[in-house]
């Protein structure tokens, strides 16, 4: 098999972000190093703790209870919980009101093209408030934004209750996309620095399937709340959750913020060079063990008992015993604002996000997360019109009810991207020699690409030929499968390649998807109705088409990339 499964690597040992080591000899088998190969450096790998099946654990946590990625598991849960549900929410602000947009244009008298301004400045407005909160929070604390911007949302709910014209309804929706957008930028940046790398998949899935499941159940659910009490009502109800979560996110979600350095230091740069010797080994002949070999390895990974057990209890270690910390009590975590996090200006954190555009593989997940999460918008603005007309004729409650099955595919596509991808990067780690890259996460591009471009295609086909409403349905729960799916891999990836960037590489992501919402609010409308639903969905397709392309070469020269990007790091010199 070849070495790094098609990776080109560099031809010597340097520190690449996101290369790490997963795997230690004794925990893993490898077709391309035998289980009597050599600990790649028996006294580096001694000092890096597992958690209990043995998996290296990145980042390593400090010796500190207090360490988010050392609180309980179900402390970090409950935190992903509450703040997923919250993503539930606001991501089915989008399309919201789509089941509602032909009863606007009678209750309004405004055209389609001017009501697709509620979708397009809604995501225009969390964009531009994902590029002011996202510095505050590395700043001031992920905690305070979250409880500020869930503050503004909940009085966004209140105006849109209260709005009796378009221009304050539409008012009421730009504040609620100034609300919305920590919701959609902080959650990953969150996830990275409470899990680790081998628990970020699975978890990072889960959110991405309550924030896409929110823009595929919300707005059933707002349709039937429309046809019984008036759309109003969906503002009423949007505020009594907006307070329910405001006091939940109050208990459950504490500051995540944990001092870690974020330029290479001695143990990042030592994990480096064991992955390179690790790799290099797959080319030498098969070793012969020492006969000590076997007592020295188990002393790799011996567990001391004295030293505080990181993530629970699933950690294994070889350190000396160490200042023992006291835990914080439950009330002291429950400050709101808990001061400044870093000495770095304002200015600078905001500048970070567009400087990693020029990172390949942030500006390969800004487009495929952008094109993943905007076509679930473009079924938002041309649904209703479809399925309100010949031969349809769907009331509200109707249109609602086909956002069921982009709901289960969505489903379907968040377990396939957390459990399946987290089983083939431990699978193809195990066959590297216990080396973690990055792209082995774009492995999952293909059936993204296959999913999305048929459901656009099929949906666009079926409906332009006035199939029986099932037909477009099944499209549509391909594309659910296929955007869960998307959405998934390029979080992940971008993370993992760059964790100590993650909270301005999920800003990159979001403001991009967010302008691209805006642009394609203005431009879907036009081009349905001059080229037809049938020629739009298909040119949608092959956009997608296009951009799931774009993984071959960044599989393939990726790491490369990602290392000459490192040597020539521009955001580091944004600290």
């Amino acid at each position: 098999m070849p070495s790094g499964f098609w990776i080109k690597q560099p031809s010597e040992a340097v520190d690449v972000p996101g290369t790490v080591v997963m795997l230690l000899p004794g925990n893993r088998t490898s077709k391309n190093s035998p289980e009597q190969s050599p600990p790649p450096n028996g006294e580096d790998a001694g000092q890096l703790k597992l958690n209990k099946h043995g998996i290296v654990l990145n980042p390593q946590p400090h010796d500190n209870p207090n360490d988010p990625l050392n609180w309980p598991i179900w402390r970090r849960d409950i935190a992903l919980g509450v703040i997923g549900f919250y993503s539930f929410i606001i991501g089915g602000m989008t399309p919201v009101l789509a089941p509602v947009m032909t009863e606007f244009k009678t209750t309004f008298h405004e055209s389609l093209n001017t009501l697709t301004y509620l979708v397009g400045a809604f995501m225009m407005a969390m964009g531009v408030s994902s590029l002011f909160f996202a510095p505050s929070a590395v700043l001031y604390g992920k905690r305070f934004i979250y409880l500020v911007s869930q503050v503004i949302f909940f009085g966004s709910c209140l105006w849109g209750a209260k709005a009796k014209s378009f221009g304050s309804l539409l008012g009421a929706r730009i504040l609620m996309g100034i609300g919305s957008g920590p919701a959609e930028s902080l959650p990953s940046a969150s996830i990275a620095e409470i899990f680790f790398a081998h628990e970020r998949a699975y978890r990072t899935g889960i959110y991405t399937l309550l924030l896409l499941g929110g823009k595929n159940l919300i707005p059933l659910v707002s349709g039937f709340v429309a046809n019984s009490l008036g759309w109003h009502w969906i503002f009423w109800i949007l505020a009594i959750i907006a307070g329910t979560f405001m006091l939940l996110t109050f208990l459950f979600v504490h500051e995540t913020w944990w001092e870690r350095i974020a330029v290479p230091n001695q143990r990042s740069i030592k994990e480096s060079e064991m992955a390179e010797r690790a790799r290099q080994q797959m080319h030498r002949p098969a070793w012969q063990p020492h006969p000590d070999s076997s007592e020295h390895t188990r002393d790799c990974e011996t567990i001391n008992n004295d030293m505080p057990a990181a993530a629970g209890k699933d950690v294994e270690s070889e350190t000396d015993s160490r200042t023992v910390f006291e835990r914080k009590p439950f009330f002291a975590n429950l400050a709101v604002y808990t001061g400044r996090k870093c000495d770095s200006s304002w200015s600078k954190v905001f500048l970070r996000p567009f400087a990693l555009y020029i990172y390949p593989p942030i500006l390969f997940s800004t487009l495929l997360y952008g094109t993943s999460v905007v076509w679930l918008s473009v079924i938002a603005e041309t649904i209703s019109t479809i399925f309100s007309q010949e031969p349809y004729n769907f009331p509200v409650t109707s249109i609602g009810l086909l956002y069921l099955g982009t709901f289960i595919g969505g489903c379907l596509g968040s377990a396939v991207a957390g459990l399946i991808s987290d089983r083939i990067v431990r699978y193809m780690s195990s066959h590297n020699c216990g080396i973690y890259e990055p792209e082995f996460r774009l492995i999952m591009v293909g059936p993204v690409l296959i999913s999305v471009t048929i459901g656009l295609m099929g949906f666009g086909w079926s409906t332009f030929d006035k199939d029986l409403w099932i037909v477009p349905t099944i499209f549509l729960g391909i594309l659910g499968f296929g955007t869960s799916l998307g959405s998934t891999v390029a979080i992940t990836y971008a993370v993992d390649s760059y964790r100590i960037y993650a909270a301005e590489a999920l800003v990159s992501l979001n403001f991009a998807k967010n302008a691209m919402g805006f642009g394609f609010a203005i431009f879907v409308p036009i081009f349905f109705h001059k080229s037809g639903g049938r020629t739009s969905y298909i040119v949608y397709g092959s956009v997608e088409i296009g951009v799931c392309l774009l993984a071959i070469p960044l599989y393939r020269y990726g790491k490369l990339w990602r290392k000459y990007m490192h040597e020539h790091d521009i955001v580091k010199k944004l600290y």
